[in-house]
């Protein structure tokens, strides 16, 4: 560590290493990005460009001799690299973040997050969605009340994206652990049991829609929790017409709220945390969800209510602060465990055709 600063080597430079996990490292107080590892020429130069003191490496490897130089790894490389990266970090003394999923399967989350223990080092999981705006202010409803016992959790995250983009995700190895339900299902899934806690049972279908697809792009999940409620998930690349982002029943009230939180699509378009005068992550009124009973918000029913600004830079200000001893670990390998839990057994029930207890 140099003067406030923890040094950061950024392992991957595709869409999650620049989109998501540079741009936030570098926007953190307290981190420094000092190393980006990736093979890619192209995206070697587009690293150089966007961070002219960055040093770029060519293999996660060229890190592990310089680890008395980094105080933090982050893995941010296809899902297939997860694990023998983080494993590597670990066993080199490096404390980690990975990227969601953490590993391809719940035992490997729980060998990581053992290694991590048994070296006295952080292991975290950026599980980003967890900070959205429209999740921020969905916890904040269910903590005060405002819905009363909540009975159902309705939750999609859809995409119209009819053509196939290309790309280890969408390659039907099982080794890549590709597809929608470990993609975005990780998502849903971990926003799910941060609600409303642990799974008792799991029913999925998972289907292959578009031509030439080689892994699920259109997938449900129905959970029951040990709370009592009922969980109904569901991701999509081929949603021609889309639906509400959250539409959760309760004793008292309903909560329905549509699109996306702006922040992906901000850091996408260039404009960073902090960077002028407009406040992160939030949204206009008209995208406010409603909370109300007995009609529906398409025609007025219920109220508006203000939606929470996202805050993905809280997920490394978190980070930050428990590397130097300030509080906990934002997201755990264990917490992350648990969700693949869940998808394990979404995967096996859409299979077989079987409602799968845990």
């Amino acid at each position: 560590m140099t003067g406030t600063h923890l040094r950061v080597g950024l392992v991957g430079y595709g869409l999650a290493g620049s989109v998501f996990h540079a741009p936030l490292i570098t926007a953190t107080q307290g981190l420094a990005l000092d190393t980006v590892v990736t093979s890619n020429p192209e995206r070697q130069a587009q690293a150089r460009a966007a961070y002219p003191d960055v040093t770029v490496a060519a293999s996660a490897d060229e890190l592990w001799s310089r680890a008395g130089e980094l105080d933090l790894i982050v893995v941010a490389s296809p899902n297939r690299t997860h694990v023998p990266i983080a494993t590597a970090a670990l066993e080199a003394g490096l404390p980690v973040v990975v990227d969601k999923p953490v590993a391809g399967t719940a035992a490997g989350a729980r060998t990581l997050a053992a290694l991590a223990e048994e070296r006295g080092l952080l292991l975290s999981v950026f599980q980003n969605r967890r900070w959205d705006n429209d999740f921020l202010t969905l916890r904040r409803l269910v903590a005060d009340g405002e819905l009363g016992d909540v009975y159902r959790f309705e939750s999609r995250f859809e995409r119209w994206r009819p053509q196939l983009k290309g790309g280890w995700r969408e390659s039907g190895d099982p080794a890549e652990v590709g597809g929608l339900l470990y993609d975005l299902g990780s998502h849903v899934v971990d926003q799910a049991l941060v609600l409303f806690g642990p799974v008792t049972s799991v029913y999925a279908e998972a289907d292959v829609r578009r031509e030439g697809a080689r892994t699920d792009d259109d997938t449900f999940l129905a959970l029951t929790h040990e709370s009592g409620v009922r969980s109904h998930l569901y991701v999509s690349a081929t949603t021609a017409q889309l639906g509400p982002r959250f539409r959760v029943l309760g004793s008292k009230a309903g909560y329905v709220k549509h699109g996306l939180d702006p922040q992906e699509a901000a850091l996408r378009d260039g404009l960073r945390p902090g960077a002028d005068d407009t406040e992160w992550g939030a949204e206009p009124e008209e995208l406010w969800g409603r909370v109300g009973s007995g009609e529906s918000p398409v025609t007025g029913g219920g109220s508006p209510v203000r939606t929470l600004p996202g805050d993905y830079p809280a997920y490394y200000a978190a980070v930050a602060r428990a590397l130097l001893a300030d509080g906990p670990n934002p997201v755990t390998a264990l917490e992350a465990a648990a969700a693949l839990d869940v998808l394990e057994a979404a995967r096996r029930s859409a299979a077989e055709k079987v409602t799968v207890t845990l």
